[in-house]
């Protein structure tokens, strides 16, 4: 009987140890602050360099059709996001985006090198696909 008290007597620690916890959200900060530039899609294009406000938030992920020096299309949008894209194909694909969600932004990145004619067309031809306003993505000045 004497053994059975002896237990009896111990109190259970109710305490929990967070070290671990603490350890592996910081292990996954670290993973998202690794990952999260690589999150940055489409093609890569020298933008040009202007003073301008961003753009408000909204909730709707935007259209973004970038525009080569050499005078390719890329848009956004599905598995073969980084090849080169007629401008047709891209006027169709983003008229059907915008039928099912009118209010999705339509923004260009167009190289800086681009020719201003490019860009022209492509703006025309978004517009005609229901875009109501055509954003053009820029880069900050550099100090």
């Amino acid at each position: 009987m004497s053994a059975f008290r002896k237990r009896a007597k111990r109190k259970f620690v109710s305490e929990i140890n967070v070290v671990p916890y603490i350890d592996v959200m910081l292990v996954l900060l670290v993973v998202f602050m690794v990952t999260a530039p690589l999150l940055m899609q489409g093609i890569k294009v020298d933008l040009p360099d202007a003073p301008s406000k961003p753009m408000e938030d909204t909730n709707e992920e935007p259209l973004i059709v970038s525009v080569r020096a050499d005078g390719s299309y890329y848009l956004n949008l599905g598995k073969d996001e980084k090849q080169a894209k007629p401008l047709t194909e891209i006027k169709e694909t983003v008229a059907k985006v915008l039928r099912q969600k009118p209010k999705t932004p339509v923004l260009v990145w167009g190289d800086s090198e681009a020719h201003y004619g490019l860009l022209v067309e492509l703006m025309t031809q978004l517009q005609q696909a229901g875009a109501p306003s055509v954003g053009l993505v820029t880069e900050p000045p550099r100090q």
